[in-house]
């Protein structure tokens, strides 16, 4: 099937069609997956309230579910910290952070409107009123104690990931959020008409550092924009070439920040295409690639893209007739080398089945397919 429609892109082919394992995902998939199966890839009106509702109780019985919700303080706070992917002792941070903790229950499926959500919003929209709180910098302040001048793009960068997250969570459409991806979107604008786009990097002593006026996007603007589909065609022009942007290699080199007299490591920042795969198209971060591929999706871009072309292409062969994905000699869960898709994957918490190892990666490859508007059949 696959190979019987193929739309070319990048210069390379895909698929135009898709056969998605409804069944499978079903019996083999956790909670998280089996909800959103259901709710996100069966055909509109086809699955019945009373069961889509009862799929979703599960999530809020589930090991992963329960494993995030559990180490949320009463303050809305993850690990006492905002940013945080993973501990990172030197940087203070005992556990993945408030946002990535926040996203993560979002994937998982866990109900909103619920308590966790309730606690955390209050807090992300702080952020984004910036509120001057010195509390609110998290783990930036011993950065901004050290040097003071480091506190705007602190708070800068805290308020793009609360913008993704907010905007993951379903508040599009509300004002306050609006008005903070407008500003975003301004000032990632400004950056990819500026000649820093093609020369984002000056030398700083020994250093590779970011220009001081360079505001390229971040895995956070991004996302953000993602799921906000009328500010995307409100800025139809924007969008276009941020994806373009964004469709091109990313720069290899190590480079360094600079706030005030001190510089930190960004983890944040997207100057292109991160993902690295070789000439056949295995990536060496699966769960990586599936991010920013479904980014790409989402933002109409993936056709620009030649390395997540490619990449996508590869996983695609590993699917058998019915969808699934089918790699050979599968004995673990593809890992993630960059922390940085920590909310996104793996949703099959401990999987002890090889149809349990596919499973993420077989629900990834759905939800791009649909939203690259490809034909679909269900199995």
């Amino acid at each position: 099937m696959a190979q019987a429609h193929r739309r070319q892109g990048a210069n390379l082919e895909l698929p135009t069609q898709h056969r998605i394992p409804i069944t499978w995902l079903l019996a083999n998939a956790g909670d998280s997956i089996r909800y959103r199966t259901l709710d996100e890839l069966c055909p509109p009106g086809s699955v019945d309230p009373s069961r889509l509702a009862l799929t979703h109780s599960a999530v809020t019985i589930s090991k992963a579910a329960l494993a995030v919700v559990k180490k949320q303080k009463e303050s809305g706070v993850w690990g006492g910290n905002l940013l945080g992917l993973a501990p990172a002792p030197a940087q203070g941070i005992r556990d993945a952070g408030t946002i990535p903790q926040y996203r993560r229950l979002l994937q998982l499926a866990w109900p909103r409107g619920t308590r966790p959500f309730k606690l955390a919003d209050r807090l992300l929209f702080r952020l984004l009123s910036r509120d001057d709180d010195p509390a609110l910098l998290f783990e930036f302040q011993k950065l901004v104690k050290l040097e003071p001048a480091a506190e705007p793009w602190a708070r800068d960068v805290m308020r793009e990931a609360a913008s993704a997250a907010l905007a993951e969570a379903g508040y599009a459409e509300d004002p306050r959020l609006r008005g903070a991806g407008h500003k975003i979107a301004n000032s990632v604008s400004q950056f990819l008409r500026s000649p820093l786009a093609e020369k984002p990097f000056i030398k700083h002593g020994k250093q590779v550092a970011l220009h001081v006026d360079a505001h390229p996007p971040s895995w956070y603007s991004v996302a953000m924009l993602a799921m906000m589909p009328n500010l995307r065609r409100e800025r139809a022009g924007f969008t276009e070439r941020l994806g373009h942007y964004l469709a091109q290699p990313a720069p290899k080199k190590s480079f360094v920040v600079v706030v005030g007299k001190k510089t930190v490591k960004p983890q944040h920042l997207l100057l292109g295409d991160p993902i690295e795969a070789d000439a056949k198209g295995c990536p060496k971060d699966i769960p990586i690639a599936l991010h920013y591929i479904e980014l790409l999706a989402r933002l109409g871009a993936l056709q620009w893209a030649p390395v997540a072309t490619k990449v996508l292409g590869w996983l695609l062969r590993d699917c058998d007739e019915s969808g699934i994905w089918r790699p050979k000699n599968l004995r673990s869960t593809p890992r993630a080398t960059n922390k940085i898709s920590y909310h996104y994957f793996p949703l099959q918490a401990d999987a002890k089945t090889v149809e349990g190892r596919e499973a993420d990666v077989t629900f990834r490859l759905a939800v791009i397919a649909k939203l690259l508007g490809w034909e679909l059949e269900y199995r």
